[in-house]
């Protein structure tokens, strides 16, 4: 039986928790993140790579390729929401190209390089499960409030990403599954300026957010393959 998981991503708030869960659930954890501060953490195997960048793709087929027999899921969990310098745009004249190609670089291609890492290694008879996190504010016909024009166009970006791949493996390997998933608002580097007023029923802690992505990635089946999922197991619109 597959047990082993790839969480990529994994110096974050919400992927060491993933990883935790996983390890706790009895799950083979293999992590990748551009950081090698990993104490502590149930890896079996850790990669330092910076997955924006498109050399990543052979390094880390390399890296997972031992791995691959025992490969039951990945779960990218790679994401930016603003930096020192630049927050979420209110209005149209706030956005620059800076920080949307920024936006986009982490945003989008370290799940489209991941999944180039990867493809290569599939066939007709493989049972991978993949989630992206994404956010429901990448959700076009969701958007009803308007601003963080590059954080939404990314998500966009990244959800249009993970469905037309779940087209591709699904005529290459009719078992895969791949979905993005809205994990909920949890405290993190990314999310701690924008929670201090935050309603406290929808702040969800790290391990709540873990342990909300183990079950998705326990339920899922090829046949819901190819959506935008909420953290509580319903269908957002693209």
């Amino acid at each position: 039986m597959q047990r082993t998981v790839l969480v990529a991503g994994s110096h974050g708030t919400i992927g060491c928790s993933l990883t935790k869960v996983l390890s706790q659930k009895g799950y083979d954890v293999i992590t990748i993140s551009r950081s090698d501060s990993h104490d502590g953490l149930p890896s079996k195997a850790h990669l330092i790579c910076d997955i924006t960048q498109p050399h990543s793709v052979n390094t880390i087929r390399e890296w997972v390729t031992p791995f691959w027999p025992e490969l039951a899921g990945i779960v990218q969990c790679t994401g930016i929401l603003h930096d020192e310098q630049h927050s979420p745009e209110k209005h149209v004249g706030q956005v620059s190209a800076h920080w949307l190609d920024k936006s986009m670089s982490v945003n989008v291609l370290p799940h489209v390089h991941l999944a180039q890492a990867v493809s290569p290694l599939l066939n007709s008879h493989s049972f991978l499960k993949w989630i992206s996190l994404s956010a429901k504010v990448g959700s076009i016909e969701d958007n009803q409030l308007g601003g963080w024009y590059s954080y939404r166009m990314s998500k966009a970006a990244l959800n249009m990403f993970i469905k037309t791949l779940s087209i591709e493996w699904g005529r290459r390997a009719k078992n895969c599954s791949v979905i993005a998933m809205h994990p909920g608002t949890t405290p993190s580097i990314l999310s701690e300026p924008f929670t201090q007023n935050w309603p406290a029923e929808k702040l969800y802690s790290p391990s709540v957010t873990a342990n909300r992505i183990l079950a998705q990635f326990e339920r899922m089946t090829a046949e819901e393959s190819g959506h935008l999922f909420h953290h509580d197991g319903t269908i957002v619109p693209w």
